[in-house]
C-alpha cells in the first residue's frame, strides 16, 4: 500500500487487523504528526517540550484506537489528545497558568521590530507567528484555535472546558497584543 493519505476507514481497518496494526500506526504518524506537532508547539513553545508531548499522544492514540468509534474523525480526535496533553503538561509544570484567560497584561513584552510594507507573505507569516508565541500560553491557545482553525468558540469551551465569553475575551486581547507587537 503505496499511498500518499489515507481514509480514516481504512486506518482504522488496517489497525484492527493484528498483521497491519503497525502500519496503520505509521501511517497516522506520517499522516497527521506534523498537523500534531505544529499544534503543541502553538501551545508549549519548545521543540523538546512538543516532541515529548506529541509522543505521548501518540501512546494514548495507540492505547485507545481500538475503541475508536468515527464519532469525529480520527484528526479531530487526535488534536484533542494533543491539546489535552499539552494543557495537562502546562498543568504540571505550572507554565502560564496562574494567568487568567482574560487576563491582558501578563507576559507581554512589545517586541521592537517593524513591519516594512515591502515584506513578502513568508515574512510577514514569520512576524505572526512569532508575536503569537510571545502571549500567554492560554490567550496563545485560544487564538491559534480561533484563528488558523477557525473553530467555533462553543467547541472551544467544550475542549478546554471554560465559557465562551472568556474565550471571546481572551482572543481580543490576544489580536490587541498581536496588533501592537506588530506594529511596534
Amino acid at each position: 500500500m503505496n499511498k500518499d493519505s489515507f481514509s480514516d476507514v481504512e486506518i482504522l481497518e488496517l489497525f484492527n487487523d493484528a498483521e497491519t496494526r503497525e502500519m496503520a500506526f505509521r501511517i497516522i504518524v506520517k499522516q497527521f504528526g506534523r498537523q500534531l506537532y505544529n499544534r503543541i508547539r502553538m501551545i508549549v513553545g519548545t521543540h523538546e517540550e512538543t516532541d515529548d508531548i506529541l509522543q505521548n499522544t501518540f501512546v494514548k492514540a495507540w492505547r485507545a484506537l481500538s475503541n475508536f468509534r468515527l464519532d469525529a474523525s480520527l484528526y479531530t480526535w487526535l488534536f484533542r489528545i494533543a491539546t489535552n496533553e499539552s494543557l495537562t503538561y502546562l498543568r504540571k509544570s505550572n507554565r502560564n497558568l496562574s494567568v487568567s484567560l482574560d487576563d491582558e497584561e501578563s507576559n507581554f513584552e512589545p517586541g521592537s521590530e517593524e513591519m516594512e510594507t515591502s515584506e513578502t507573505g513568508d515574512e510577514i507569516a514569520e512576524k505572526l507567528r512569532q508575536a503569537v508565541e510571545k502571549l500567554p500560553a492560554k490567550q496563545r491557545l485560544v487564538f491559534t484555535m480561533k484563528y488558523y482553525k477557525e473553530m467555533k468558540y462553543e467547541d472551544m469551551a467544550v475542549l478546554l472546558n471554560t465559557s465562551v465569553g472568556a474565550l471571546k475575551a481572551s482572543y481580543h486581547h490576544a489580536v490587541k497584543k498581536i496588533e501592537i507587537l506588530l506594529s511596534t
